[in-house]
């Protein structure tokens, strides 16, 4: 299998250098020809500056998309009417009905579309998964994450909902394995030009709910998830991957082996393809998440929850 690596800056350097320890990559490809030259040169794959060279010149069986927001739609859609598999970054688009278009065309070439939703590959949440699938302290009713750092460099064309809060909105529907009905929020900017603080409210059926919160103000890193079950807190650290349960006044720490959800999510990918025991996120669940941000930033804008219908 030979995989593409479309934009090489920031984020996309880890992608390219996964691609190559797993011995896949075939080609680099990013509009600044001089980055896309040097992790050629570094990685010993053929290097281009414009995906049509990368189309016409190259044979390769899919392509990881590691590129501004704003460009996402195209490049999907060139890659996909070609017929390769295709993993974008997230947000798969800014627009939902661009997503659902994507979503159509790779259901009509029969190639796998994706989104780079990693918590999901999180070693944590895989462990939280299970105790709350297997409701070992009763049932899941309530999320809490809590994100907070500088912005990040290379963000430079979305604001924190569509950067940051997306990673807790798919974690949330992935946890409760559901849609919610409902979004309010509010958010605001305070130093940069879209939005850097934002506390999003969703509600899902039976009255279960999570609350996101992310800033870009606040100069720590935090990365960090409350389970709270009818039995039991949960609580978990995406970067140290710690999983602690406060029960009765004991509290559990659970031993957990670290690893990297980047590696994991991309081998996800590959297993995918070669029809193995993937199991990525599927289009419609990151269009969801889309529809969702995008209701976030209304409710925000109106000041009223925005109700939803993602069956």
């Amino acid at each position: 299998m030979r995989i593409a690596q479309i934009g090489v800056g920031g984020w996309g350097k880890n992608h390219t250098r996964i691609l190559s320890k797993l011995n896949k990559l075939a080609a680099v490809c990013d509009t600044d020809a001089q980055k896309s030259k040097e992790q050629g040169e570094k990685y010993s794959v053929n290097s281009y500056d414009t995906l049509d060279a990368l189309l016409t010149s190259e044979i390769f069986d899919a392509a990881l998309v590691v590129t501004p927001t704003s460009t996402h739609t195209e490049i999907a859609r060139q890659l996909l009417e070609a017929k390769k598999h295709v993993f974008v970054e997230k947000p798969m688009t800014y627009d939902s009905k661009e997503g659902e278009e994507l979503a159509k065309i790779a259901e009509k070439n029969k190639v796998i579309l994706t989104c780079g939703y990693i918590e999901r590959f999180n070693p944590a949440v895989d462990v939280v998964k299970k105790i709350v699938k297997e409701k070992k302290h009763g049932e899941l009713v309530m999320l809490e994450f809590h994100r907070e750092n500088r912005i990040p460099l290379h963000i430079k064309d979305v604001g924190i909902i569509y950067d940051t809060s997306v990673h807790d909105i798919d974690t949330a529907n992935w946890l409760f394995e559901d849609m919610p009905h409902v979004v309010f929020a509010r958010a605001g900017k305070i130093k940069h030009e879209h939005e850097d603080f934002a506390s999003i409210m969703l509600g899902y059926k039976n009255d279960k709910v999570a609350i996101i919160s992310s800033n870009w103000i606040t100069p720590n890193k935090v990365r960090k998830f409350k389970a709270v079950c009818t039995d039991a807190t949960i609580s978990s650290d995406f970067i140290s991957q710690e999983v602690t349960v406060e029960k009765n006044d004991e509290l559990e720490t659970i031993v957990n082996e670290k690893k990297e959800p980047l590696m994991l999510e991309i081998q996800n990918f590959l297993d995918t393809i070669e029809h193995k025991n993937g199991q990525v996120v599927r289009a419609k669940e990151a269009v969801s998440v889309t529809k969702i941000a995008e209701a976030a930033l209304l409710s925000s804008q109106k000041g009223i929850p925005i109700y939803l219908d993602l069956r």
